[in-house]
């Protein structure tokens, strides 16, 4: 029997609701380590209020934080998981087909902006945080007037190293490189971001996260490690950033790179 299909913007989760795919006993499986994750960020301040959440892809399937949830007190039986197969397969990108759906929760509107880190990046996780520093940023881009104030850049600091050089490119950036994170105008409705985060990615094919203007930011890595490791050290440079700009210190800096003396 073809099973029915949901309405527009709705979801559609499985008859069987295959607990599972969420029940182990690794520590490091996607269900266990997103609520533990999201614990750590509760405390950091990047899920504040239920907002930001996280996702884990293993393979086909994707691991999702759900909506409303209190992050920190989050359980794996919460977790949404979804099949990129058969997501690809729908004809509507907001009609997501879930594997498995907790009922007494909503699918969170981040998924679509998770996916798109899956699916033109290749990521096996994504990061959404709140942080206060990453909004601080972009309101102090704002002050710069349009045109100006679509670009993060950062230059000449050690935490620099802490981010690849880009998709599919081997190595990390280097101290004085220049650290580029486009922004994006924030949206009523989180998922109508999607569009706007796919086209900084494309506009930024070497990029690691994208800011969201008074609201936060995306970050996503090749695995929960790099994803989680980006997303720290990109939070450091923005409360660095914000620092800087208090005192009146410029983000871009020309420095002449120091050789050693002995070979």
């Amino acid at each position: 029997m073809t099973p029915p299909v949901p309405p527009t913007g709705q979801a559609f989760a499985a008859t069987d609701n295959n607990d599972h795919l969420v029940q182990s006993v690794n520590p490091d499986h996607p269900a266990n380590l997103i609520p533990s994750l999201c614990a750590k960020f509760w405390k950091l301040g990047w899920v504040t209020g239920t907002g930001g959440g996280a996702s884990i892809r293993e393979d086909d399937l994707v691991y999702l934080a759900p909506s409303g949830v209190q992050k920190e007190l989050m359980k794996p039986s919460d977790i949404y998981v979804l099949s990129m197969a058969a997501q690809a397969k729908s004809l509507d990108r907001r009609t997501r087909v879930y594997l498995r759906s907790p009922a007494q929760y909503k699918p969170s509107q981040c998924t679509p902006l998770f996916m798109a880190a899956f699916t033109k990046r290749g990521a096996g996780c994504c990061i959404h945080t709140h942080s206060h520093w990453a909004v601080l940023v972009t309101l102090i881009l704002e002050t710069q007037g349009a045109g100006n104030d679509r670009e993060f850049q950062i230059n000449n600091i050690e935490q620099i190293k802490g981010f690849g050089r880009g998709f599919e490119k081997s190595g990390n950036l280097g101290y004085h490189d220049t650290l580029r994170i486009p922004v994006i105008e924030n949206t009523a409705h989180e998922e109508d971001l999607t569009e706007f985060l796919e086209e900084a990615m494309d506009k930024y094919p070497d990029t690691y996260a994208v800011l969201v203007r008074r609201h936060g930011v995306y970050v996503w890595g090749e695995n929960v490690h790099k994803a989680k490791t980006q997303c720290e050290s990109l939070d450091y440079l923005f409360q660095l950033a914000v620092e800087m700009k208090r005192l009146g210190l410029p983000w871009i800096t020309e420095i002449e790179p120091v050789k050693p003396t002995r070979a």
